[in-house]
Protein backbone atom coordinates (compact mmCIF):
# COMPACT_ATOMS: atom_id res chain seq x y z
CA UNK A 1 0.00 0.00 0.00
CA UNK A 2 1.26 3.47 -0.91
CA UNK A 3 0.49 6.37 1.41
CA UNK A 4 -0.90 9.24 -0.63
CA UNK A 5 -2.33 11.45 2.10
CA UNK A 6 -0.32 14.16 3.85
CA UNK A 7 -2.80 13.83 6.73
CA UNK A 8 -1.59 10.32 7.52
CA UNK A 9 -0.47 10.17 11.21
CA UNK A 10 2.99 8.84 10.32
CA UNK A 11 3.49 11.58 7.75
CA UNK A 12 2.43 14.22 10.28
CA UNK A 13 4.94 12.81 12.77
CA UNK A 14 7.78 12.93 10.23
CA UNK A 15 6.86 16.49 9.25
CA UNK A 16 6.94 17.54 12.91
CA UNK A 17 10.57 16.38 13.26
CA UNK A 18 11.76 19.45 11.39
CA UNK A 19 11.00 21.28 14.66
CA UNK A 20 13.44 20.93 17.59
CA UNK A 21 10.52 20.90 20.04
CA UNK A 22 9.10 17.72 18.56
CA UNK A 23 12.50 16.07 18.08
CA UNK A 24 13.09 16.52 21.79
CA UNK A 25 9.56 15.46 22.71
CA UNK A 26 9.61 12.30 20.58
CA UNK A 27 13.33 11.51 20.87
CA UNK A 28 13.58 11.11 17.11
CA UNK A 29 15.38 12.76 14.20
CA UNK A 30 15.47 12.45 10.42
CA UNK A 31 18.22 11.01 8.26
CA UNK A 32 17.68 11.64 4.56
CA UNK A 33 19.24 10.18 1.41
CA UNK A 34 19.96 6.57 0.39
CA UNK A 35 23.67 6.68 1.28
CA UNK A 36 23.07 8.33 4.65
CA UNK A 37 20.28 5.91 5.60
CA UNK A 38 22.47 2.91 4.74
CA UNK A 39 25.37 4.35 6.72
CA UNK A 40 23.09 5.08 9.66
CA UNK A 41 21.92 1.45 9.75
CA UNK A 42 25.47 0.12 9.28
CA UNK A 43 26.62 2.23 12.26
CA UNK A 44 24.06 0.51 14.46
CA UNK A 45 21.72 3.45 14.93
CA UNK A 46 18.12 2.64 15.85
CA UNK A 47 16.03 3.39 12.78
CA UNK A 48 12.37 3.15 13.75
CA UNK A 49 11.06 3.41 10.21
CA UNK A 50 12.32 3.92 6.69
CA UNK A 51 10.07 5.89 4.35
CA UNK A 52 10.62 5.94 0.62
CA UNK A 53 9.02 6.48 -2.77
CA UNK A 54 8.29 3.59 -5.15
CA UNK A 55 11.66 4.01 -6.89
CA UNK A 56 13.44 2.89 -3.69
CA UNK A 57 10.94 0.18 -2.70
CA UNK A 58 13.13 -2.74 -3.81
CA UNK A 59 16.28 -1.27 -2.25
CA UNK A 60 14.62 -0.75 1.14
CA UNK A 61 12.20 -3.64 1.38
CA UNK A 62 11.08 -3.06 4.97
CA UNK A 63 10.13 0.53 4.23
CA UNK A 64 6.87 2.45 4.24
CA UNK A 65 6.13 3.53 0.67
CA UNK A 66 4.68 6.96 -0.05
CA UNK A 67 3.81 8.93 -3.15
CA UNK A 68 6.31 11.40 -4.61
CA UNK A 69 4.08 14.31 -3.53
CA UNK A 70 3.87 13.08 0.05
CA UNK A 71 7.61 12.50 0.24
CA UNK A 72 8.29 15.97 -1.07
CA UNK A 73 6.08 17.40 1.69
CA UNK A 74 8.20 15.80 4.45
CA UNK A 75 11.63 16.17 2.86
CA UNK A 76 14.05 18.86 4.03
CA UNK A 77 16.11 18.58 0.85
CA UNK A 78 15.83 20.99 -2.07
CA UNK A 79 15.93 18.02 -4.44
CA UNK A 80 14.60 15.00 -2.48
CA UNK A 81 16.15 11.61 -3.26
CA UNK A 82 13.12 9.68 -2.14
CA UNK A 83 14.24 7.89 1.04
CA UNK A 84 14.58 8.86 4.70
CA UNK A 85 14.76 7.18 8.08
CA UNK A 86 13.23 8.11 11.42
CA UNK A 87 16.01 7.47 13.93
CA UNK A 88 16.14 7.43 17.73
CA UNK A 89 18.25 10.19 19.26
CA UNK A 90 20.88 8.42 21.39
CA UNK A 91 20.53 9.02 25.12
CA UNK A 92 24.08 10.03 25.96
CA UNK A 93 24.17 11.03 29.62
CA UNK A 94 26.91 13.54 30.41
CA UNK A 95 30.16 11.94 31.52
CA UNK A 96 33.86 12.80 31.37
CA UNK A 97 35.60 12.19 28.03
CA UNK A 98 37.60 9.04 27.43
CA UNK A 99 40.11 10.79 25.17
CA UNK A 100 40.71 14.21 23.68
CA UNK A 101 37.46 15.93 22.79
CA UNK A 102 35.79 19.03 21.35
CA UNK A 103 33.61 21.63 23.10
CA UNK A 104 31.28 23.88 21.12
CA UNK A 105 30.41 26.96 23.17
CA UNK A 106 27.19 28.60 21.89
CA UNK A 107 27.80 27.67 18.23
CA UNK A 108 24.52 28.56 16.53
CA UNK A 109 24.87 27.61 12.88
CA UNK A 110 23.72 24.00 12.26
CA UNK A 111 26.05 23.77 9.26
CA UNK A 112 29.00 24.60 11.52
CA UNK A 113 27.93 22.12 14.19
CA UNK A 114 27.49 19.35 11.63
CA UNK A 115 30.80 20.12 9.93
CA UNK A 116 32.67 20.08 13.27
CA UNK A 117 31.16 16.66 14.05
CA UNK A 118 32.16 15.46 10.59
CA UNK A 119 35.73 16.70 11.04
CA UNK A 120 35.97 15.33 14.59
CA UNK A 121 35.10 11.90 13.22
CA UNK A 122 37.71 12.24 10.49
CA UNK A 123 40.43 13.52 12.82
CA UNK A 124 39.87 10.93 15.54
CA UNK A 125 38.02 12.85 18.25
CA UNK A 126 35.27 10.58 19.58
CA UNK A 127 33.34 13.00 21.80
CA UNK A 128 31.83 16.42 21.12
CA UNK A 129 30.26 18.47 23.94
CA UNK A 130 27.80 21.28 23.23
CA UNK A 131 26.97 24.18 25.55
CA UNK A 132 23.89 26.20 24.53
CA UNK A 133 24.54 25.39 20.87
CA UNK A 134 22.14 24.59 18.07
CA UNK A 135 20.58 21.13 17.92
CA UNK A 136 23.09 18.66 16.38
CA UNK A 137 20.15 16.48 15.30
CA UNK A 138 18.47 19.13 13.14
CA UNK A 139 18.21 18.10 9.47
CA UNK A 140 20.85 20.64 8.37
CA UNK A 141 23.33 19.61 11.07
CA UNK A 142 22.83 15.91 10.36
CA UNK A 143 23.33 16.53 6.65
CA UNK A 144 26.49 18.59 7.26
CA UNK A 145 27.92 15.88 9.54
CA UNK A 146 28.10 13.49 6.55
CA UNK A 147 27.59 10.45 8.76
CA UNK A 148 29.74 11.76 11.62
CA UNK A 149 26.66 12.06 13.85
CA UNK A 150 26.35 8.24 13.68
CA UNK A 151 29.92 7.68 14.88
CA UNK A 152 30.59 10.44 17.41
CA UNK A 153 29.20 10.64 20.94
CA UNK A 154 27.47 14.00 21.26
CA UNK A 155 26.76 15.43 24.71
CA UNK A 156 24.50 18.47 25.20
CA UNK A 157 24.04 20.35 28.45
CA UNK A 158 24.16 23.58 30.42
CA UNK A 159 27.43 25.44 30.88
CA UNK A 160 28.09 24.44 34.51
CA UNK A 161 27.29 20.77 34.13
CA UNK A 162 29.38 20.40 30.97
CA UNK A 163 32.34 22.28 32.43
CA UNK A 164 32.17 20.19 35.60
CA UNK A 165 32.18 17.10 33.42
CA UNK A 166 35.38 18.35 31.73
CA UNK A 167 37.08 19.15 35.05
CA UNK A 168 39.98 16.74 34.52
CA UNK A 169 40.61 17.86 30.96
CA UNK A 170 42.77 20.87 30.04
CA UNK A 171 40.65 23.35 28.09
CA UNK A 172 42.37 24.77 25.01
CA UNK A 173 40.41 27.77 23.76
CA UNK A 174 40.69 29.02 20.20
CA UNK A 175 41.05 32.80 20.33
CA UNK A 176 42.94 35.46 18.34
CA UNK A 177 44.83 36.54 21.48
CA UNK A 178 46.34 33.10 22.00
CA UNK A 179 49.70 31.64 21.07
CA UNK A 180 50.44 30.25 17.61
CA UNK A 181 48.80 26.82 17.48
CA UNK A 182 51.50 25.53 15.14
CA UNK A 183 54.14 26.23 17.79
CA UNK A 184 52.04 24.99 20.69
CA UNK A 185 52.63 21.71 22.56
CA UNK A 186 49.33 20.37 23.92
CA UNK A 187 49.07 18.32 27.12
CA UNK A 188 48.34 14.61 26.94
CA UNK A 189 44.61 15.08 27.55
CA UNK A 190 42.76 18.15 26.36
CA UNK A 191 39.47 19.60 25.15
CA UNK A 192 39.54 21.98 22.19
CA UNK A 193 36.98 24.77 22.71
CA UNK A 194 35.36 26.58 19.78
CA UNK A 195 33.21 29.64 20.46
CA UNK A 196 30.21 31.40 19.01
CA UNK A 197 30.47 32.58 15.39
CA UNK A 198 30.22 36.25 16.33
CA UNK A 199 31.11 36.45 20.02
CA UNK A 200 33.78 33.79 20.37
CA UNK A 201 34.41 31.90 23.61
CA UNK A 202 32.18 32.89 26.55
CA UNK A 203 33.75 34.42 29.66
CA UNK A 204 32.66 31.42 31.71
CA UNK A 205 34.56 29.00 29.46
CA UNK A 206 37.59 31.23 28.85
CA UNK A 207 38.02 31.76 32.60
CA UNK A 208 38.59 28.01 32.94
CA UNK A 209 40.98 27.75 30.00
CA UNK A 210 44.36 26.21 30.65
CA UNK A 211 45.64 27.44 27.27
CA UNK A 212 44.60 29.83 24.51
CA UNK A 213 45.73 29.28 20.93
CA UNK A 214 45.25 31.08 17.64
CA UNK A 215 45.54 30.26 13.96
CA UNK A 216 47.92 32.82 12.44
CA UNK A 217 46.39 34.78 9.55
CA UNK A 218 47.31 37.58 7.17
CA UNK A 219 46.36 41.06 8.30
CA UNK A 220 43.87 41.27 5.44
CA UNK A 221 41.82 38.44 7.02
CA UNK A 222 39.88 39.21 10.19
CA UNK A 223 38.65 35.74 11.08
CA UNK A 224 37.84 32.22 9.89
CA UNK A 225 34.56 30.35 9.87
CA UNK A 226 34.02 28.45 13.16
CA UNK A 227 34.00 25.03 11.48
CA UNK A 228 37.11 25.84 9.41
CA UNK A 229 38.95 27.04 12.53
CA UNK A 230 37.91 23.90 14.40
CA UNK A 231 39.13 21.67 11.58
CA UNK A 232 42.55 23.33 11.35
CA UNK A 233 42.95 23.27 15.14
CA UNK A 234 41.92 19.63 15.46
CA UNK A 235 44.56 18.48 13.00
CA UNK A 236 47.24 20.87 14.29
CA UNK A 237 46.87 19.50 17.82
CA UNK A 238 46.78 15.89 16.63
CA UNK A 239 49.87 16.48 14.51
CA UNK A 240 51.71 17.96 17.47
CA UNK A 241 50.89 14.90 19.59
CA UNK A 242 51.95 12.52 16.82
CA UNK A 243 55.29 14.34 16.60
CA UNK A 244 55.73 13.81 20.31
CA UNK A 245 55.13 17.52 20.96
Amino acid sequence: MIITSKSNPLIKTVASLSDKKFRKQLGLYIVEGAKSVKECIAAGCEAEKIICTESYQNEFQESVVVSDAVFKSISTETTPQGVLAIVKIPKNELKPPVGNCILLDCVQDPGNVGTVIRTANAAGYDEVYLINSTDPFSPKAVRASMGGIFRIKVYCGGRDEVLNCLEGCALICADMDGENIFEFSPPEKFCLCIGNEGGGISKEVSSRAAYTVKIPMRETCESLNAAVSAGIAMYALKNSINRGN
